[in-house]
């Protein structure tokens, strides 16, 4: 099941995305949660699958023109990966880690599906990463390995757009990583069964202006989301709707020679097979 959230008049609407229509859930099953944390919470979603394939013809439009909203607006936690990728951390001069490099978004660094990426006009130096989201389904703690993926209720594409000049003010990436409306997500939710386990063996790409920057595989990555998943929660508890951003491959801007930065007018595209593409224009604040 694919979900997606768009605009309607200012507020936003979460729909069953099916081909070229969708399945508007406020209308085919209103007593629902309304957002996809509320229904993760709910434990909801055979209830949304159940509701989008009896709902009346009155319930759905087409998926044309739709303007869309960010899948998951108030995630409690955006734990991000850096150098997760053997090559990207070998171009920024950094060795194989032994443990992941986790940092933290906020919210309102997110940026939906064909909306701006915003970049600061004080800075030059806007860089793109092509991520795999994956979107917790269950409160869990101390989960093992072996069970990890139980916990994972599906997956988008994310784009953890980096302010580099900023980044590396600190020695933690915090502000570099949380300017406004930076994070690309979306465009929809994917549930975990439609995908491969832990979506691993997926091709997942970066493109600026049409011109492939960063060409991988899911299956490269140092830290699976299986083991993630087992070493996060052995320090915290994860809650139904937390984001977990899986990290890039290499190619980004600031590791080629002359740095490619993004800038006003470009627009970026992550493609993740199966999982899909998002589309953001860079626009100068």
């Amino acid at each position: 099941m694919r979900l997606v959230a768009f605009d309607d008049n200012g507020n936003s609407v979460l729909g069953v995305a099916r081909g070229d229509d969708i399945v508007r859930l406020d209308k085919a099953a209103p007593q629902l949660p309304q957002t996809l944390r509320g229904l993760l919470e709910a434990n909801a979603m055979a209830d949304v699958a159940a509701a989008a394939d009896s709902a009346a013809a009155t319930a759905v439009m087409s998926a044309a023109g739709i303007k869309h909203a960010i899948p998951l607006p108030n995630p409690s936690k955006i734990i991000c990966l850096g150098l997760n990728y053997a090559d990207h951390a070998k171009e920024g001069g950094h060795a194989k880690p032994d443990y992941p490099s986790f940092f933290m978004r906020g919210p309102s660094s997110l940026a939906a599906h064909n909306q701006p990426i915003i970049k600061p006009a004080f800075s030059n130096t806007m860089d793109y990463e092509a991520e795999l989201a994956a979107v917790v389904g269950t409160r869990c703690r101390d989960v093992k390995r072996a069970n990890a993926l139980d916990v994972i209720a599906g997956y988008s594409c994310f784009n953890d757009g980096s302010v580099r000049e900023y980044q590396r003010k600190t020695s933690q990436w915090t502000i570099g990583k949380n300017f406004d409306a930076t994070g690309g997500f979306g465009p929809e939710f994917v549930t975990a069964d439609e995908l491969p386990p832990g979506c691993e063996g997926l091709s997942i790409s970066t493109r600026v202006n049409g011109k492939t920057m960063q060409d991988d595989n899911t299956a490269n990555m140092l830290f699976d989301v299986a083991e993630t998943i087992e070493l996060l929660t052995s320090c915290m508890t994860l809650e139904p709707g937390d984001l977990i951003v899986m990290g890039t491959p290499a190619g980004v801007a600031h590791a080629r020679k002359p740095p490619a930065w993004m800038v006003d007018g470009d627009i970026c595209e992550i493609e993740i097979e199966q999982v899909g593409l998002l589309s953001n224009p860079i626009v100068e604040r």
